[in-house]
């Protein structure tokens, strides 16, 4: 019941931007309920990011977003009494989900001393170029569902 009232539920954009996507983002950074804090890291990731790329801020959090999103994922099934891995494409919502998750995890697992905010704009800085930690996870999971496309025949 959770996932359908989630669904019809429109997120309300972020004051800055204007932006659904980056409101959503806030909400994830954000621990302990304390979002002027989460605000605050997400708007300076940002702003730096797109310094760096010499993009729009919306622009450049998109191009890392595309970049990280995985197209395919693998699922457990069972069949007969083995597990099988069996790759199935990724619905959209979804996708964004991996992607935020991914990109955050990235940043608080390699802060190595810096600011929060100074790590998030450099794994999403890293994610327009392709490269990083998240980036690598997609690609992780993608050649994961290729070596088990021969179990696609069991797909869901």
């Amino acid at each position: 019941m959770r996932g359908k009232q989630a669904k019809n539920r429109p997120i309300k954009p972020d004051f800055k931007f204007n932006s659904p996507m980056v409101a959503k983002f806030i909400n994830y950074v954000m621990l302990d309920g304390k979002k002027s804090v989460a605000e605050t890291n997400v708007y300076k990731a940002l702003e730096k990011l797109s310094v760096n790329t010499k993009l729009k801020p919306i622009e450049a959090f998109d191009k890392a977003l595309e970049n990280i999103k995985p197209k395919i994922e693998v699922r457990s099934r069972r069949v007969g009494g083995a597990n099988y891995q069996v790759p199935v494409p990724v619905a959209e919502g979804r996708q964004l989900t991996l992607a935020l998750h991914w990109i955050i995890n990235a940043a608080r697992a390699n802060r190595g001393g810096r600011e929060f905010a100074e790590s998030l704009a450099q794994e999403l800085f890293l994610a327009t170029k392709k490269e990083g930690t998240a980036f690598k996870k997609r690609e992780d999971t993608h050649k994961m569902a290729e070596a088990n496309k021969a179990f696609s025949h069991l797909g869901w």
